[in-house]
């Protein structure tokens, strides 16, 4: 399957968020309950807490988008690093509650609407600014809790991309259009 060409932001930035979701959920699929709640240091965030932090956001940013201020007067952010879901199925019944509030607002969007403005703590943005923001701040968020998973799962760790050593391998499938570098 060859990366197929494509001029659309929307349609490249929404396959992209789809790929960050995968990509996590191939991190947390890998885990136990209890690796989820783990922190590394007092200091740092369990993925549980990372998955908290994301829906929050999600659902700040995306409902009511491109209207509303991607900043909910009823975002309690800071609240949003306390008190992480227990269980597994909260935390996936979380995680695919906001990506369903960010997929469902792009799916309202066409082309045409990306040079829109929109505001995010009262600064203006245009739609694909703040697309953009987001698919980088989701990307970080999706970066750390891969990096958790991995030291968390140690020698059980499964690779969600190309594994160390792979790359040739992996570069003569997508020339021959066996697989796609395409999220």
């Amino acid at each position: 399957m060859p990366l197929e060409f494509t001029t659309s932001c929307l349609t490249d930035s929404t396959e992209w968020f789809r790929a960050y979701k995968r990509l996590a959920e191939g991190a947390l699929a890998q885990l136990s309950d209890e690796q989820l709640l783990a922190a590394i240091d007092p200091e740092s965030n369990s993925i549980a807490i990372v998955v908290k932090h994301m829906t929050g956001n999600m659902r700040s940013r995306w409902t009511g988008f491109p209207h509303a201020d991607g900043e909910s007067v009823a975002r309690d952010r800071d609240s949003e690093f306390l008190d992480p879901p227990q269980s597994r199925a909260e935390l996936m019944a979380l995680w695919n509650d906001g990506w369903a509030v960010l997929f469902q607002a792009l799916d309202s969007l066409t082309d045409a609407d990306l040079i829109r403005p929109v505001t995010i703590r009262g600064e203006k943005h245009s739609v694909v600014q703040a697309i953009h923001r987001q698919l980088g701040h989701y990307a970080y968020h999706v970066g750390q809790i891969v990096f958790l998973a991995k030291h968390l799962a140690h020698a059980n760790w499964r690779p969600l991309t190309i594994p160390r050593g792979g790359s040739a391998a992996y570069n003569s499938r997508v020339q021959s259009g066996e697989v796609s570098q395409r999220p």
